[in-house]
């Protein structure tokens, strides 16, 4: 099946010594001898230059961001798997999510310099769609797609391995986790929503035991509630409420 995959593609043709630059750049890049240039093509071309090039409608990036996307998870996954033998399941998702979402595929896209690779077409250029974050984390999973296709698993593996040990620092990464305010606001901020407010409900008890119940505002509307015996801890509770109501929608 693997070998399969590879022969989709198999090319007679050479590569242009522009797009032979290219590659050779990349090459370097993943640190990794590219031995099918064209699978790394297709990683860096842009669906824009499908018409005017007369390629087929699968002949851009995204299958191959399909696949890198899946091997991605699994590479993650067994890198913090091995980092954190003692943290739950709950830990273990909420990490991999902050280290696959696109903000971060994006960030290491621009650290490897792909935005300065990718294939557009002429009437897209000067649009600024290399510098979209949402295209660089796609590019960059395409990538690991073909590069495991195109070397295997275990160097992907290893590629990836050296990208988070360069730029991610997990120290501080994990002590966001559980501020439940900071992932909210990072989600409203993703879908361009108005930022989480928060308003005081109630107040109840004396001077030196009192409960507090806050309700959060996602983009201008209410959403959850949340009590706590500090202003703090109601506001964070009432996110993580938001947040747990917002994905079982």
């Amino acid at each position: 099946m693997f070998e399969k995959l590879r022969d989709l593609f198999k090319s007679e043709k050479k590569l242009s010594p522009e797009l032979k630059k290219r590659i050779d750049k990349l090459e370097r890049i993943i640190e990794t001898p590219v031995d099918n240039p064209f699978i790394y093509v297709q990683a860096l071309r842009h669906r824009s230059t499908l018409v005017e090039n007369d390629f087929g409608p699968t002949d851009s990036y995204e299958r191959l961001e399909f696949l890198g996307d899946a091997v991605l998870d699994l590479i993650v996954t067994e890198i913090i798997f091995d980092l954190f033998p003692e943290k739950n399941e709950g830990f273990l998702t909420k990490l991999r999510a902050k280290l696959v979402k696109g903000d971060t595929l994006a960030m290491f896209a621009r650290k490897l310099q792909l935005n300065e690779l990718m294939l557009l077409a002429d009437q897209v250029q000067g649009q600024g769609i290399e510098n979209s974050k949402s295209i660089l984390a796609d590019v960059f999973e395409a990538l690991i797609g073909a590069l495991y296709l195109d070397a295997g698993y275990k160097p992907v593996s290893l590629f990836v391995r050296r990208i988070i040990d360069r730029h991610i620092d997990f120290d501080t990464i994990t002590t966001t986790l559980d501020n439940y305010k900071s992932l909210l606001l990072e989600f409203a901020q993703a879908r361009q929503m108005e930022i989480p407010t928060y308003s005081l409900v109630s107040e109840r008890g004396p001077g030196h035991d009192k409960t507090f119940e806050i309700e959060v505002y996602v983009d201008e509307k209410p959403v959850a509630k949340g009590v706590g015996k500090s202003k703090k801890e109601a506001e964070q509770n009432a996110a993580q409420k938001a947040l747990e109501k917002i994905h079982k929608n």
